[in-house]
């Protein structure tokens, strides 16, 4: 990291406490790019002697940063500077799928297949599917990223009659089902806020404990049969969900 982070050029004692003042120094040069993503901070020592402070002052600056996703630590390896992705923010009352929010912005859509196969379904998966005695559901389970930035891990389950193939799934999940005339026309979602377990933190860059979006999706049919159930863990930092609300019964003047 070549920035200058002398305290003349960022400390200003009425404008608060050091940590936060070199933490809005920071962030500014990461995002002005004068701090270029996948830069190394410099050690502990040599940092907080660089910027005047001490070194408990420098991990507040730090565990701030980290807290934003601007910045990440490596055990054992030092301070890095993220990627920056904007903010994708996506309508909670459109069925569209991630492929399909990414291409809308202008983005590229990677899928990383991390498991998939014919499996017994669990307990929710046949209440929220309505599977008889003997049912197998087609699971996938992916980790969703961006212009190479991980920002999703998604596992899908749908019944065996829906995909019995479900190998064939690459990319985009919906299109496959389209093209068989199987895919869903609505769905109701539940979102909450979650902490991150271990699994979790490490595949999507982040840490252990990190806040995140958690995101549960039931899709249907035309006919209303429930065909999809969805489990998605979104970097909060990254996406936003949004809904517009209408008073019932008003009408657009």
């Amino acid at each position: 990291m070549n920035v200058e982070i002398n305290p003349d050029l960022w400390f200003t004692p009425e404008k608060g406490p050091r940590y936060q003042q070199l933490h809005r120094y920071l962030r500014a040069s990461i995002a002005s790019g004068d701090i270029p993503a996948d830069a190394q901070f410099p050690p502990e020592r040599e940092m907080a002697e660089r910027a005047g402070v001490s070194r408990v002052t420098l991990r507040q600056t730090i565990a701030l940063l980290v807290k934003e996703g601007l910045v990440m630590q490596k055990r054992g390896a030092g301070t890095f500077v993220l990627p920056q992705v904007p903010k994708v923010s996506q309508s909670l009352s459109s069925l569209v799928s991630f492929t399909e929010t990414m291409q809308s912005l202008g983005r590229s859509s990677q899928s990383h297949i991390l498991s998939t196969g014919l499996f017994s379904p669990t307990s929710q998966e046949v209440v929220t599917l309505g599977l008889g005695a003997g049912a197998r559901v087609a699971r996938i389970s992916r980790l969703r990223s961006s212009d190479g930035i991980m920002v999703a891990l998604e596992t899908t389950s749908l019944p065996e009659a829906i995909l019995h193939k479900p190998e064939t799934v690459q990319q985009s999940l919906y299109d496959v089902l389209q093209k068989e005339g199987r895919a869903p026309t609505r769905a109701l979602q539940r979102v909450s806020a979650i902490n991150l377990e271990a699994r979790e933190a490490d595949l999507l860059n982040m840490r252990e404990g990190d806040a995140a979006l958690k995101i549960v999706r039931t899709g249907y049919l035309g006919s209303g049969r429930p065909i999809e159930l969805t489990e998605g863990i979104y970097r909060s930092e990254v996406y936003d969900f949004v809904t517009e609300l209408r008073i019932e019964g008003s009408e657009d003047v």
